[in-house]
């Protein structure tokens, strides 16, 4: 069955193992002790009845020994007279529908047995409860437990025998009790605990299972429906990026047909006029030539330009601050936007993937300005507390209070933003490392607080000492 499950599944299914072999551990554990109980309770209860039936018997033998004293004491060893009279008062005591005396010779000649008369007179001593009930009598009394057939229903049941000895005529007075009702009861009361015990694990089955597939169950279903919510972001995140790279490739095709292509189509009409110039020999081929030139210079900065919007190489050369400084202020000198820009060199270093980061969330906010805004001033402070990193990018323009909720905060746990790509690409790059991205907006400005934690730092990359202690030197130097 685990073969048809996913890794998922599996975990589930063996987290949910052990749960049900606790269960069943405890509840044979709690049975177990309870039957234990039960059974030393019903192995006293027939103990107390069988000692009961002891001492019944007792006075049972002192009634017919008090019966048979006035003959038996003054009587002699071979006194034929006074041993017929006790043998006729013995034949005719009885008590209950079952009780009765006998009495046998210490050789195992049967005297007295009223309910089995055909035992008279034929010896029994190899009988092996009739010679342990006489050697009880020589020993001065005693009871053995033994199986013979019972009067009433002609039925072989357990009996308990109890013998004394007539030691002047060798005689072994007994009689006996039985005690099929007592074991029985004993049987009944062990039938009822075993029934007790099965209805005790019928009832934990009839609830541990269902509750165990419940739990399974809905680990299942919860699974699969992480699957599937997980399935359609990861659908989603994939037709993100498809159009991040789509509209990455718009741009980069605009920035490369209205600008360097422009540029380089101006220049060439510009060097034609100046070659057609110079063939005919005018003054004003050097001017085109000038003029063209200029026109080369722009195209080139229009490919540093794109280039750095790409990947900035000062950010890997001298930091993430200079960076910040290369891109306000070609932010401002294009905008014509007023930018200051607050920094603060940094004890410790940001990884490149986080400086990466926390530059293209602050390139992202510039863009959204720039589009959205009509702002005319623009603050970007870059500073280091005890939690860890913190970006603030404020302006004075008009808002987006449709696009947020005041203090909405991005987590791990929120739900995406409901807004733009830009702000889903920011919140994601913060959430990568552990951060969040918090936005303000109002009519009279937004302010949007990008936070790393201080875990972030790379504080004991001991592989990368020595570049970090040359950049860190240089994002100082340039702070």
């Amino acid at each position: 069955m685990l073969s048809y499950m996913n890794f998922r599944q599996k975990i589930l299914a063996l987290a949910t193992l052990p749960l049900i072999l606790a269960i069943l551990a405890i509840t044979s554990l709690v049975t177990w002790q309870s039957s234990e109980l039960s059974k030393q309770g019903i192995t006293a209860f027939e103990q107390s009845m069988l000692e009961a039936k002891e001492e019944e018997l007792k006075n049972y033998i002192e009634l017919a020994i008090t019966a048979i004293a006035p003959y038996y004491e003054t009587a002699g060893a071979s006194d034929p007279t006074a041993k017929q009279q006790v043998i006729r008062i013995l034949q005719t005591l009885e008590f209950g529908e079952d009780g009765y005396f006998y009495v046998y010779h210490y050789d195992g000649t049967n005297i007295v047995h009223p309910r089995q008369p055909f035992r008279i007179g034929e010896n029994w001593a190899n009988h092996p409860d009739v010679a342990a009930l006489i050697e009880a009598a020589k020993n001065g009394g005693g009871f053995h437990r033994y199986v013979w057939e019972k009067p009433s229903s002609n039925e072989r049941s357990d009996k308990i025998g109890y013998a004394v000895g007539l030691d002047k005529w060798q005689w072994m007075l007994g009689t006996g009790a039985y005690i099929d009702d007592i074991l029985a009861q004993t049987a009944a009361a062990n039938q009822s605990l075993s029934d007790r015990v099965n209805q005790t694990f019928f009832w934990v089955a009839l609830i541990t299972v269902p509750a165990v597939f419940a739990v399974f169950g809905t680990g299942i279903v919860l699974n699969l429906r992480e699957r599937r919510m997980a399935d359609s972001k990861l659908k989603e995140l994939t037709q993100r990026i498809v159009d991040t790279q789509e509209e990455e490739r718009t741009r980069i095709a605009r920035e490369l047909h209205d600008g360097i292509s422009q540029n380089m189509v101006g220049v060439r009409y510009v060097l034609d006029l100046a070659q057609r110039q110079a063939k005919k020999g005018t003054q004003n081929a050097l001017a085109s030539i000038e003029h063209g030139a200029e026109a080369l210079n722009a195209a080139i900065k229009e490919v540093r330009r794109i280039s750095h919007d790409l990947r900035p190489g000062i950010l890997d050369d001298l930091g993430l601050t200079a960076a910040l400084e290369a891109l306000t202020g070609n932010f401002a000198e294009r905008t014509k936007i007023d930018v200051e820009l607050k920094s603060v060199a940094f004890k410790n270093l940001l990884p490149t993937d986080a400086k990466t980061a926390v530059y293209r969330v602050a390139q992202e906010a510039l863009n959204n300005i720039e589009r959205h805004s009509r702002a005319t001033h623009v603050l970007l402070q870059l500073k280091s507390t005890k939690d860890g990193l913190e970006m603030h990018i404020t302006d004075n323009g008009c808002g987006f209070s449709n696009l947020l909720e005041a203090k909405r905060k991005s987590s791990r746990d929120a739900p995406p933003m409901r807004s733009g790509l830009g702000l889903r690409n920011m919140q994601e790059r913060m959430e990568h490392f552990g951060g969040t991205l918090e936005i303000k907006t109002a009519n009279t400005g937004t302010h949007l607080i990008a936070k790393l934690p201080s875990s972030i730092y790379l504080t004991h990359e001991k592989e990368h000492e020595k570049d970090v202690a040359q950049a860190d030197l240089k994002e100082a130097t340039s702070a």
